[in-house]
């Protein structure tokens, strides 16, 4: 049977997919706009499960506010192509709309909102149909606060969200600090709200670090009391490509290789835990100080940027941030 340039139109209009997606689905329902919707639908599914093991590492991420209320979300896709189409855009803008005036708790409560009609995860699945590629709503991060704001970076690839106590704080202040999330990544506002895991984590690196500093100071004590210059031993790649070229013999390589195996092992089992610790608390002093939001310095564009620190700034407005997200697909 013949389809018309009408129902076409019409199908396109309901359900988003192609020209040619939606003629054969047309043809194969006989006209009949309820059973091609159906077809569209099951394609889009079986894309879905088609695509399923692939990475969706590209996408769209917005953010807004609403009041007291600021969420920010990603729909993710397969390439940077579908990220950048306008109807994929359009998507996540209406998903972030619904989420703005729902105000979901959680992922999958957004996820079962329904939208003309449809939940969000059986849009997210027709647009699947569409394209052709794997995508999920893979973020939703929401605040509340007496003022919130958000910042999209240019790309939509980056976006954040901040709520601070007080209601109707100055526009310039809360858009400058939400900018300068999105330019500094804190971890948390303060020490105290840094997450214990990162806390573990953070400082078992500092430990490592610190010990392998130390091993490595006497390493190259020892080498040079034996007079062979440290730099030209510092790998066993360095010590091939300096012997090839004259500037070390094969025994200074070998005793170099000495050194460094025996002294590495008698100071690594004799390092005063004192000192190890010492110098991994001052690291960890200035972890706080570069990755917590208030003990950062402000680089939100403004005057005060690079000058006070973050605590400072919202001191001298008098006004106290809450909370705040960042959500990016960028690799950084």
């Amino acid at each position: 049977m013949a389809v018309t340039m009408a129902e076409i139109s019409k199908l396109r209009t309901m359900t988003g997919a192609g020209m040619m997606d939606c003629k054969n689905a047309l043809i194969e329902a006989d006209s009949d706009l309820e059973k091609a919707v159906e077809i569209i639908r099951k394609k889009g599914q079986a894309v879905a499960a088609k695509r399923s093991d692939r990475e969706a590492s590209e996408g769209c991420v917005l953010a807004g506010s609403n009041g007291g209320f600021a969420a920010v979300l990603a729909l993710k896709c397969e390439t940077d192509f579908v990220a950048k189409n306008a109807e994929f855009v359009a998507l996540t803008k209406s998903f972030l709309d619904l989420a703005l005036a729902e105000k979901p708790a959680t992922l999958a409560d957004l996820n079962a909102l329904t939208l003309n009609g449809k939940t969000v995860a059986e849009l997210v699945v027709e647009r699947i149909g569409v394209t052709g590629e794997k995508m999920e709503l893979d973020y939703y991060e929401f605040v509340k606060g007496g003022t919130t704001t958000a910042y999209i970076h240019p790309g939509n690839k980056l976006a954040t969200l901040v709520a601070l106590a007080e209601e109707n704080a100055e526009y310039e202040t809360i858009r400058g600090l939400a900018m300068h999330i999105a330019a500094m990544s804190p971890v948390a506002i303060d020490e105290s709200a840094v997450p214990q895991k990162v806390k573990d984590n953070e400082l078992a690196v500092a430990i490592e670090k610190t010990k392998a500093e130390l091993v490595s100071k006497e390493v190259e004590v020892a080498l040079k009391k034996a007079g062979i210059n440290p730099a030209h031993v510092d790998s066993d790649d360095h010590i091939e490509s300096n012997m090839a070229k004259g500037w070390i013999t094969a025994e200074v390589a070998a005793k170099a290789r000495e050194i460094k195996t025996t002294v590495s092992e008698e100071k690594s089992a004799t390092l005063p835990e004192q000192k190890v610790n010492s110098i991994a608390a001052g690291r960890m002093a200035k972890f706080f100080k570069e990755y917590t939001l208030l003990e950062q310095k402000y680089e939100g564009g403004s005057e005060e940027a690079g000058k006070i620190t973050v605590k400072e700034l919202l001191a001298k407005k008098h006004l106290t941030c809450i909370a705040f997200k960042r959500v990016t697909l960028n690799q950084e």
